[in-house]
């Protein structure tokens, strides 16, 4: 077991405030020098003050995570998205219609400022806001395909990630258990989530990538944007026992069924796309242990708590496989 040294130096540390503020000068605005670093880990985000005029918003990508192609692809499936009048915070271009630049060694997109709070999943009116919404994306995501971006997959959710984790984390006593929990997993996923194709969705639809303003849902961070079933955009909106579970499903589809078909078959993978945002997510942490921002930022990884609660968690999905699956009311 060999765990990424987070001591050594990452690309990272040579994004400066100075740098910053100089990339954003090289598009032509005047900086006041007000840096606000945003909540991220993934990308570099802030929030840039401007003279006279309000404040943008700087992303700046991970080196090495993206390619060209699908950066720009990102972008296009934003400003698509944005031209059909749903509310998505797209990149801003500049007079030659670019939204990707570049600044010593850092691409970056520039934003307009999005004000908001999470929705709020118990409100009923939320949902059905929320459902109109994503039903309305998810009619323009069909109506397209990414060619560079990539498709949700098992191999690189699942199986690349607990191989992973296996070889450079997890404590040699909980090897064995941990390596066949992840293959019986594997076997369920496999038997139940059979998807044919899929549409451009958002990727990682979670409340904090939605800023509600004004009973309006405004999405933000389409980075992971792919190719996959619409139902992963939709079961993270879901959350209590069961018959919660239902009726919000319920007032979702309400709204959703608008704009979009929805497939029922789909529901039946609710529970192998949970296992594998779970099993990715284990594996990004580890993958980014040696940027400084994660082990300040996530100082419960990586412990033998962490793992023991880790596989508790995944016998608690593989029991999941075995539960009803979700009906329409």
């Amino acid at each position: 077991m060999s765990n990424p040294d987070p001591r050594q130096g990452h690309p990272y540390d040579a994004l400066t405030p100075d740098r910053v503020i100089e990339s954003v000068e090289s598009m032509g605005f005047a900086c006041d020098a007000r840096l606000l670093a945003l909540n991220s880990y993934e990308n570099r985000v802030y929030q840039v003050g401007l003279e006279d005029r309000e404040p943008v918003i700087a992303k700046f990508y991970r080196p090495e995570r993206w390619s060209n192609e699908q950066i720009l692809e990102e972008h296009a499936f934003s400003l698509e998205l944005q031209a059909a009048e749903i509310s998505v915070v797209a990149p801003m271009a500049d007079d030659n219609g670019e939204t990707l630049h570049t600044y010593r060694e850092f691409q970056f997109a520039l934003f307009h400022r999005q004000g908001g709070h999470p929705p709020e999943l118990d409100k009923d009116d939320n949902l059905l806001v929320l459902g109109r919404t994503l039903g309305r994306m998810h009619a323009v995501g069909a109506a397209g395909r990414f060619v560079h971006r990539r498709e949700l997959s098992v191999q690189r959710m699942a199986v690349d990630s607990y191989q992973y984790l296996s070889e450079h984390y997890i404590p040699q006593e909980l090897q064995a258990a941990y390596v066949s929990l992840c293959e019986d997993l594997l076997l369920r996923i496999n038997a139940c989530y059979q998807p044919s194709g899929g549409i451009r969705v958002h990727g990682d639809c979670h409340v904090g990538n939605i800023l509600w303003r004004d009973d309006t849902a405004h999405f933000v961070d389409l980075d992971d944007c792919c190719t996959a079933p619409a139902i992963q955009d939709i079961w993270m909106f879901l959350s209590g026992d069961r018959q919660q579970q239902l009726l919000q499903l319920s007032v979702f589809l309400k709204g959703y069924l608008e704009f979009f078909d929805f497939q029922a078959g789909e529901l039946r993978w609710i529970e192998a796309l949970r296992t594998l945002r779970i099993m990715h997510y284990a594996a990004w942490l580890g993958r980014r242990w040696s940027d400084p921002a994660f082990p300040r930022a996530f100082t419960w990884f990586n412990d033998a708590r962490y793992w023991a609660d880790h596989i508790l968690e995944l016998r608690e999905q593989l029991a999941a496989f075995d539960e009803p699956v979700l009906e329409l009311i």
